[in-house]
């Protein structure tokens, strides 16, 4: 059930998946992990009150 891919078809795939990651898939992850990271400082504030020097 292996459909042979021509190159063309692969490297217009190859394309296609790159542009995926690079221009949706990496920012919309480092939205996230910028967040989620302030979102847990913000929450571990609130419990343990600020940094103290």
């Amino acid at each position: 059930m292996n459909k042979a891919i021509s190159p063309e078809q692969q490297q217009k795939h190859e394309r296609n998946t790159f542009i995926f990651l690079a221009v949706f898939l990496a920012p919309i992850l480092s939205v996230i992990i910028v967040a989620g990271f302030g979102f847990a400082v913000w929450i571990s504030q609130i419990f343990l009150g600020p940094p103290s020097t």
